[in-house]
């Protein structure tokens, strides 16, 4: 069985799913339990699931090794050293006992000779490794998005992909979602709607941020309306209020995901970027300030907006403007992980982020290096909650 999602993009259940109609009308596919029936739970939120706050404790990270020489070319090496940092970050091991304070890092690998290769880079940091073949490490979109529920269960949301609006198709990272789910084991839901993880934030109560520039887009689901991609995300996410931003930063070939200028950093508080003098993004980051400042959540709250200063104009060897984003950092357990740059703002930044997260430490790393490919940290990792009940 075959479906047609538009804009060349198709669905085909894996053996194991079921297929039934839910919101919209539409096809939603999803592993169930033995015990379970299609009208038990048609919907996540109709489960009783949603997306926490990336604040809320982890169990586990999913990052993926590095490995594409074609992609990266010198960049691979560099890139390397600093997923190694990232990821002792993330697991955090005490300095007298060696033993991971933080969350479990979960890696997929290419095959048997970069797991060898990940397993001596990552010794020490308690890594599970998949060798699950992916296009490139960029998990917070390929990745599925974790749900959790009141009774304690947690599962993973599998969204459509189509290479960030079919500029970027590469082996294998459709099918990352669905497979991850298959490791992490049921209960999972499979959307039939593209999605990436990057262009949504929750605050884990009720409320999300998102971009027009992405999500409205004709590239991601041109056949939905506005009033139904809010339905689609309130009936994945268990979220009731959908923020609109409008466009991102230049450059950006994810066309304006909102984890690189606005993110949630605790109930009804947001964190952005203020442009200085002659940034190139000066007129989108300003805007984005007086939208964020006019918004409620969805308890009613005017959101408490905090900006530190935008990284300004970060540009590659060759010259080409690069979407530098302090923001898009990776709430770990028990530390913020912030991509630095090499600009005067770096301090500031870190200091202000720090201010924003008191219980956790503030680790800055390099990223430029990184964001040859696109993205920062929070780009590459897609946290998965711990189970809680409420």
């Amino acid at each position: 069985m075959r479906f047609n999602l538009g804009r060349n993009v198709a669905l085909v259940p894996p053996q194991g799913l079921v297929v039934t109609r839910d919101f919209l009308g539409a096809l939603m596919i999803r592993r169930m339990p033995p015990e379970t029936t299609p009208l038990q739970m048609s919907s996540p939120a109709q489960g009783g699931f949603t997306q926490p706050a990336e604040w809320e404790r982890h169990d586990a990270c999913w990052l993926a090794w590095p490995s594409h020489g074609d992609l990266w070319l010198d960049a691979l090496a560099p890139v390397q050293d600093v997923f190694v940092q990232f990821a002792r970050a993330i697991a955090d091991p005490d300095p007298v006992t060696g033993i991971p304070r933080g969350e479990r890092l979960e890696i997929l690998v290419l095959d048997a000779e970069r797991e060898k290769e990940a397993r001596e880079r990552l010794s020490g940091l308690g890594c599970r490794f998949h060798q699950i073949p992916f296009g490139d490490i960029w998990l917070r979109d390929t990745a599925p998005v974790f749900v959790t529920s009141a009774d304690a269960r947690v599962a993973p949301i599998c969204f459509g992909f189509n290479g960030w609006g079919e500029k970027w198709i590469l082996p294998h990272d459709a099918l990352v979602s669905s497979r991850i789910a298959a490791a992490v084991g049921p209960p999972s839901f499979h959307v039939p709607c593209i999605l990436e993880g990057g262009s949504i934030e929750v605050d884990g109560e009720g409320t999300l941020l998102t971009t027009t520039q992405c999500l409205l887009n004709e590239n991601r689901n041109p056949l939905l309306s506005r009033a139904e991609i809010e339905k689609v995300l309130g009936d994945a996410l268990g979220v009731s209020t959908v923020l609109w931003l409008g466009d991102g930063l230049q450059n950006d070939h994810t066309d304006g995901h909102v984890d690189t200028v606005a993110r949630f950093v605790a109930p009804g508080a947001v964190v952005t970027m203020a442009p200085g003098r002659s940034d190139p993004n000066q007129e989108a980051l300003e805007t984005i300030l007086c939208d964020l400042s006019t918004m409620k959540d969805a308890r009613g709250r005017r959101l408490d907006v905090t900006a530190i200063p935008s990284p300004g104009e970060v540009r590659d060897e060759d010259g080409n403007l690069m979407p530098a984003s302090y923001v898009n950092f990776y709430i770990a357990n028990t530390a913020v992980i912030v991509p630095v740059y090499g600009v005067p703002g770096d301090d500031a930044a870190v200091r202000g982020i720090g201010e924003l997260f008191p219980g956790r430490r503030v680790v800055p790393l390099p990223a430029k290096d990184l964001l040859l490919g696109g993205g920062a940290f929070h780009c590459i990792s897609q946290q998965q909650p711990s189970a809680r009940t409420r």
